[in-house]
């Protein structure tokens, strides 16, 4: 039995989680027939209450040794590389139209800004010492754009202290108002932008109605203890301890329902766990393990979809009593032709792997800054735990329990952290652009 976490009970019934209000029912099955409902969501930087670091002297402040941007025709990233965390902020200008990032530090090492890499929203950038104390990464853009979110991260293992500001499209009208507004607030800090508040993970985009669920399956349990690292670190309490922690910092943003598959040392056969979420009706489900490979020398983090290839389990629940109006329930009348209903399955066969590897691609992008990843992070395989016909499904490897630096990692609560970060902000990275594929149908 689920237990969700977060979000008002409305009745709950043996084995199925509480049923929220109407957005709820749009984020369950929206998605799989586009244009039948329509969510409309203004993306907006929430106002986080992280606290950043205090630094007391100039000498204090840490240097910039690299900086790098990527873009493409709707978003862009520029991470900045330092040798410890420090503050920031951030300041729209016009005339050309540009976006202005400053961090406290002792000096810039960098000698000549690699090119920005890819085509889009930035069009160059270029990193100097504005002032003693003060580095300055200043972007050119090719269109109005805004900060989705921008954090810091501190150094953990071989990942530097970071800054990692994220970009989206912006309109015009919102461009201007927002420079205008910047410029006021710098000559009222005597010259130089006011100092940004990080964003908190997970709580960049607008807080629905009712919150989409999110069920979180750690790997494993009971006599089951997965892979085992030469300490005797098992698996099996690994992803328990990510899962709980993810779970938390999910529920903290205040726009998702979250529920374990279990939350204890519990056996669960792989069907227990599909059938969970599927009985559930989650929006996404994540599965979280920490494998162990022949090569030691194998490591980093990479998310897996389900293989194209592999054999539809559909088929499977079709023979197992479960009828198409079963599967697309809420999207046709009992009275639909066998022809109609096909139809509809098939569509939803299809937006079930299309969101798998959208949901794939928003963890993997905000992964990628935080911990170090597998050469190629986004995999395919027929696990079992990924053929849900009606859920977008993901299968999440830490680590490897077989390679000294990821036994380290996991282990590691500031790495953890970093993880587990990584992971909310692309969960709701994912919500988000579904909102967005809505609104634009």
């Amino acid at each position: 039995m689920l237990r969700r976490v977060a979000g008002e009970s409305t009745g709950q019934t043996e084995g199925q989680v509480p049923v929220p209000n109407s957005v709820s029912a749009l984020w369950r099955s929206g998605r799989l027939l586009v244009g039948l409902l329509v969510m409309v969501s203004a993306l907006a930087v929430a106002a986080p209450t992280t606290a950043q670091t205090s630094l007391a002297s100039i000498d204090d402040y840490p240097d910039v040794v690299d900086a790098r941007v990527s873009t493409t025709a709707e978003r862009a990233r520029l991470i900045i590389d330092l040798t410890g965390p420090t503050e920031f902020a951030i300041a729209t200008l016009r005339d050309p139209d540009r976006i202005a990032i400053d961090v406290k530090a002792f000096e810039t090492k960098i000698l000549a800004p690699a090119d920005v890499a890819g085509d889009g929203i930035i069009k160059s950038f270029d990193v100097s010492m504005a002032e003693r104390g003060r580095a300055r990464t200043l972007l050119e853009l090719n269109v109005p754009a805004q900060v989705q979110q921008a954090y810091m991260l501190d150094a953990v293992a071989d990942q530097p202290a970071r800054l990692v500001v994220d970009f989206i499209l912006d309109t015009p009208e919102n461009f201007t108002s927002r420079a205008a507004a910047d410029l006021a607030a710098s000559l009222a800090n005597q010259g130089a932008p006011p100092p940004t508040p990080p964003t908190d993970p997970g709580t960049h985009g607008t807080v629905p109605e009712g919150r989409p669920l999110v069920v979180l399956d750690p790997g494993h349990g009971g006599i089951d203890n997965g892979a085992s690292a030469p300490n005797g670190v098992h698996e099996k309490n690994i992803t328990l301890t990510f899962a709980l922690q993810l779970q938390k910092v999910l529920v903290d943003s205040g726009r998702f329902d979250v529920a374990l598959t279990r939350e204890d040392d519990t056996y669960l056969t792989l069907n227990e766990r599909v059938d969970l979420a599927r009985r559930n009706r989650a929006n996404l489900f994540i599965s979280l393990h920490a494998d162990s490979f022949q090569d030691t020398a194998i490591r980093g983090a990479s998310v897996y979809t389900r293989d194209e290839n592999a054999t539809d389990i559909l088929d499977k629940v079709l023979a197992d009593g479960e009828n198409r109006y079963d599967i697309v329930a809420g999207f046709a009348v009992p009275q639909s032709p066998p022809e109609v209903m096909d139809i509809l399955v098939d569509l939803m066969r299809r937006e079930m792997r299309k969101s798998s590897f959208l949901a794939a691609e928003a963890l993997i992008h905000q992964l990628e800054p935080s911990v170090a990843m597998r050469r190629f992070p986004l995999r395919q395989a027929d696990f079992f735990v990924l053929q849900a016909p009606d859920v977008p499904s993901l299968l999440v490897e830490l680590g490897f329990l077989s390679n000294g630096g990821d036994i380290a990692n996991l282990q590691q609560s500031e790495w953890r952290d970093r993880v587990v970060d990584a992971l909310a902000r692309g969960v709701a990275d994912y919500f988000d652009k579904l909102q967005a594929e809505m609104v634009a149908e």
